[in-house]
């Protein structure tokens, strides 16, 4: 099968099509015929060689999201049939191979059915982001109606979700932007409120929004200076969540407020191989809320090709994307 992988750490151009055996379906597994994947940070931190101690052994095929039809199910596997429509997050890292492939050999736990309301190319914008929004505002923040939520970063990711979830949960949801043009999309996410952080400080947009209280919950999925914002626009008793903590913070807030602070990070089920059927059941939920009109994917107005690899990760890393960067084969 063709693939698109790298032989070494380093910039975009790293990337080469060649030629690797078609795996063999194996027990608890299926094999899946790749239609789409899209760019997560994680993906071009491996390329980069930023996270070794993950990444697959070279000739490395990253990328873990992905959308396709099951070619074949091994012995054991009865949540799929050949010709199923599936997605997930679901390989790309150490001992999985990735989706930048014709076929993807994919743990059945890791996949559901993709949103019968989605294409190929809008399901696979889902896995990471959702499982990751789900993860923190559901599991752990535990988001009640009535609630006021932060999630940062409203056209990211994994903030864009987070809108749309804490909406669901019955929460009132504020989120930070860059400017008009993302503070637009926020509303039409379903934000009740979009601060510009360029034009008002934590202190401004704590005090007008919550009159100097602070938020019940923040969302932080930004990382390093904007986890310390995150302490400062967190209520006495609040809850933090924060998907980026590879950093030193002064922990001083947290006492001072009795806050919560919860770090996740989504790939330790599918690294340790342990409860990676949560993935695959939260997929089911979200694929349920895409049909239903309550969650949708924001996807970036450019899209590539398999082909294009390269260009899709300096376009990712370039920051200027809003929304999820996807690749069809």
């Amino acid at each position: 099968m063709q693939v698109q992988a790298i032989a070494q750490f380093g910039e975009p151009s790293v990337f080469q099509t060649i030629e690797l055996p078609k795996p063999e379906v194996i027990p608890g597994h299926v094999l899946i015929r790749v239609a789409a994947t899209s760019v997560n940070p994680v993906d071009f931190k491996l390329r980069r060689g930023a996270m070794p101690a993950i990444a697959p052994e070279f000739p490395a095929v990253l990328h873990g999201d992905v959308a396709g039809i099951v070619e074949a199910v091994g012995e054991g596997v009865t949540t799929f049939k050949p010709g199923d429509e599936v997605y997930g997050c679901a390989g790309g890292f150490k001992g999985m191979g990735g989706a930048l492939a014709e076929y993807m050999l994919a743990d059945a736990d890791l996949l559901a059915l993709k949103p019968k309301s989605l294409s190929m190319k809008e399901s696979a914008a889902l896995p990471l982001v959702a499982i990751t929004a789900w993860e923190s505002l559901i599991y752990r923040a535990k988001i009640q109606p009535g609630q006021k939520v932060l999630v940062h970063a409203a056209t990211g990711g994994v903030g864009h979700i987070g809108i749309q979830l804490a909406k669901w949960a019955g929460a009132k949801v504020y989120t930070t932007v860059s400017n008009e043009e993302k503070k637009a999309i926020a509303r039409d996410l379903g934000a009740d409120v979009a601060i510009n952080y360029r034009q008002q400080t934590v202190e401004e947009y704590v005090a007008e929004h919550t009159s100097g209280k602070g938020f019940d919950v923040v969302f932080d999925t930004v990382g390093k200076d904007n986890l310390d914002r995150s302490f400062a626009a967190a209520a006495m008793h609040g809850t933090v969540v924060s998907i980026s903590t590879r950093s030193t913070h002064d922990l001083s807030p947290l006492h001072a407020n009795g806050l919560t602070l919860h770090v996740v990070f989504m790939l330790l089920r599918m690294l340790y191989g342990t409860q990676r059927a949560e993935h695959g059941k939260v997929l089911f939920n979200v694929a349920k809320l895409v049909d239903q009109g309550i969650i949708r994917p924001l996807l970036d107005p450019k899209s590539f090709r398999f082909s294009e690899v390269a260009e899709a990760h300096s376009y990712a890393e370039s920051g200027q994307a809003v929304g999820k960067i996807v690749l069809e084969v």
